[in-house]
């Protein structure tokens, strides 16, 4: 049993809060497209949590420490076993949940058809679909043929087969690879009105005869299966090699990566079964899991509306500024004052715009900025293209170990130097997870700052689903010290102090720490004092002793934690005055703010950091307080509206229980939505 502890387990809190996203898909409010849209966000987000968290865990399993602080009382088998029995409760809530949907579309005329439920034109339509788009792909593996059982790639799909062929009808087995390339989800022609929906596996399984006729195959049986890797990156210190050539090496063998689950079709049979887990040594340890007919969940993260449009979420439109559209330059409105743009409520493209009015300005000499996660289709680095063909001064600091991004973060550097941008891989020992950019301008003889301070990626496409914030800032003292931080990013050796912002990992604990004991000072001399603090992840030991500390003085503390919360709340002789709740919603709330009473004078801050001790002590983060009286006011308000949420707010406890936060005698508030509808309300002034 593990020991009692005055912290929630990282992990099993990670568990919580992928239980939240399934309340989602549970939530018969939610659109039914939607809801299985959450169905891939948990399934996306279980793939991640096994191939990175769990694989650490069974990395440090062989050391023998019995006793790990950051574990919360478990010893890591202790731990992982614990994991295994919380996965399969979760798992079968998924099979449920999944199941009651599939019903739900049947009332709607929306039918997922197997390949035994098929018509005779939609037979010979998935016969002539496989003929056409699928066969060229198919290549299936005899086990008893095959020299060693098939490398089976991380997050890939696979039937695993049973069958009796030849003339003697002796059992077969193989292994066929699920193409990845295809849609998994095909429309067939319609059956009474009905709209026919069939997933790939059943596409392939419908025409299983036809695979196997040479082998005169009989009573053949496909069960998919599927193994997450560790996909933690490993570097060889080859010093002659360059950090893309060591960012590639580790790419591919991340896909070689030892195995931290497996999942199969809990109907396949069980000599089917112990063969494959023979043939791959897998132990109890390896998170076994059975599950239903499907899998790679994830795949519905991007399902298709098939027209439609009632089952999905209703469009929010981006909404304009009050203030920028009527000013014409952003960057002259820039100068005339500081503004906000919250997103995804107001449109990404006032960066765009700033970026390619900068790079056609001849007064503009540079433009810096980092990088962490880039679009697909990125016009920021279309803009920097453009400001460097334009003979600007384009310096851009892209960190190739943004975790699942470094392929396309490759290619963009690689696209950016070929047309002369000067491109900084990060610091050496430091992620660069920081969002700034820093324009220069020439303006009287001398260099005039314009800086943009983020709490999320410079990327068009999260900009329209993730709640973040951007804040265009002309404020010299604020700017100068960007400056600093883009310095220091040319040249490391040099050491730079901060009035203004706290930097990581020079200063954000520190003077975090300074600002919690403010409010400590405060409270025991019988002032107001108050924090409130929304983030990602409340993780670090010694930020949370800290706000224990707070709450035993009497400091009021709030918490909006959308994902990993390690503090207990409400907890007597601990955290009597700590509260917290996560929003869980149509958006991912990505937004970090911290916000600390200071005797009456609000001290807030955006931020690209959460309190994990690798943001604190082993990235470059940045975060800035908010100088503007109208700004600092309109963060607060919106940070104010979140806390009031009774409608997709659960509370943090001790148990974990996502239990929804309810309000007694108030009117519903879904808060994602009020906050769109006050800004709506702003454009009218």
């Amino acid at each position: 049993m593990p020991q009692k502890s005055n912290y929630i387990n990282r992990e099993l809190s990670w568990l919580s809060f992928n239980h939240r996203v399934m309340q989602e898909a549970m939530d018969k409010s939610v659109p039914l497209f939607e809801r299985l849209r959450f169905l891939g966000i948990f399934s996306n987000n279980m793939d991640e949590f096994f191939r990175v968290r769990v694989a650490s865990l069974k990395r440090i399993l062989p050391l023998g420490k019995k006793m790990i602080p950051e574990l919360a009382g478990y010893t890591p088998k202790q731990l992982l076993e614990e994991i295994q029995n919380r996965v399969r409760d979760l798992q079968d809530d998924f099979e449920s949940t999944y199941n009651q949907i599939i019903i739900e579309l049947r009332k709607q005329k929306i039918h997922f058809i197997n390949e035994n439920q098929l018509s005779k034109e939609q037979s010979q339509y998935v016969k002539d679909y496989f003929s056409e788009q699928v066969r060229s792909d198919i290549i299936p593996i005899i086990l008893s043929q095959a020299k060693q059982f098939p490398y089976l790639k991380d997050q890939s799909l696979y039937f695993a087969i049973k069958m009796h062929a030849g003339v003697t009808q002796i059992t077969k087995y193989a292994i066929l690879e699920i193409p990845q390339r295809l849609p998994r989800f095909i429309s067939l022609p319609d059956k009474d009105d009905k709209l026919c929906i069939m997933f790939l596996d059943d596409v392939i399984r419908h025409n299983l005869p036809e695979i196997f006729k040479t082998l005169h195959a009989k009573d053949i049986e496909a069960y998919t299966v599927k193994v997450t890797r560790d996909a933690e990156l490993e570097f060889e210190n080859e010093v002659a090699q360059s950090y893309i050539d060591k960012i590639t090496v580790g790419l591919k063998n991340r896909k070689k990566g030892d195995p931290v689950r497996f999942v199969y079709d809990k109907d396949m049979p069980v000599d089917l079964y112990n063969k494959i887990k023979w043939a791959m040594h897998l132990a109890k340890d390896d998170n076994l899991i059975g599950g239903g007919r499907y899998h790679n969940f994830k795949d519905f993260i991007s399902f298709p509306d098939f027209g439609r449009k009632e089952l999905i979420y209703e469009k929010f439109k981006p909404l304009n500024h009050p203030e920028i559209d009527s000013a014409g330059s952003i960057m002259q409105h820039m100068r005339d004052k500081d503004f906000m743009v919250h997103y995804p409520y107001q449109s990404f493209h006032y960066f765009i715009d700033l970026m390619r009015e900068a790079a056609i300005d001849p007064l503009v000499s540079s433009i810096r900025i980092t990088l962490y996660r880039v679009a697909s289709n990125s016009k920021v680095t279309n803009a920097l293209i453009n400001a460097a063909k334009n003979g600007k001064n384009v310096v851009v600091i892209i960190e190739l170990q943004a975790r699942f991004d470094e392929e396309n973060n490759i290619y963009w550097a690689k696209k950016l130097e070929e047309e002369g941008v000067k491109v900084i891989f990060g610091v050496k020992g430091l992620k660069v997870h920081s969002k700034l950019c820093l324009i220069t301008r020439k303006e009287n003889g001398k260099s005039f700052y314009y800086a943009n301070i983020g709490t999320g990626n410079y990327n068009e496409k999260t900009a329209t689903l993730y709640s973040d914030k951007g804040l265009f800032t002309t404020n010299q003292k604020i700017a100068y010290e960007v400056k600093q931080v883009f310095n220091f990013f040319e040249n490391n050796e040099r050491n730079f102090k901060y009035k203004y912002l706290l930097v990581s990992p020079k200063t954000t604990r520190s003077g975090f720490m300074k600002l919690i004991e403010n409010e400590i000072t405060n409270a025991k001399k019988g002032k107001e004092a108050y924090i409130l603090l929304k983030m990602n992840n409340l993780v670090d030991k010694k930020m949370i002793d800290k706000l224990y500390e707070a709450s035993e003085a009497g400091v009021k503390i709030r918490l909006i934690i959308r994902g990993i919360c390690c503090l207990i709340t409400g907890k007597e002789n601990l955290s009597e005055n700590i509260r917290g709740i996560g929003v869980i919603d149509r958006f991912l709330e990505h937004t970090r703010i911290y916000i600390f009473c200071n005797g009456g004078k609000d001290s807030t801050y955006i931020s690209s950091s959460d309190w994990m001790t690798r943001n604190l002590d082993y990235r470059i983060e940045l975060s800035c307080p908010v100088l503007d009286p109208k700004v600092k006011e309109e963060v607060r308000n919106i940070i104010e509206t979140q806390w009031k949420d009774n409608v997709k707010a659960r509370v943090l406890n001790e148990k974990m229980d996502n239990n929804y936060r309810k309000m007694r005698d108030e009117k519903p508030i879904r808060s994602q939505y009020v906050v769109y509808e006050n800004l709506k309300k702003t454009l009218h002034k």
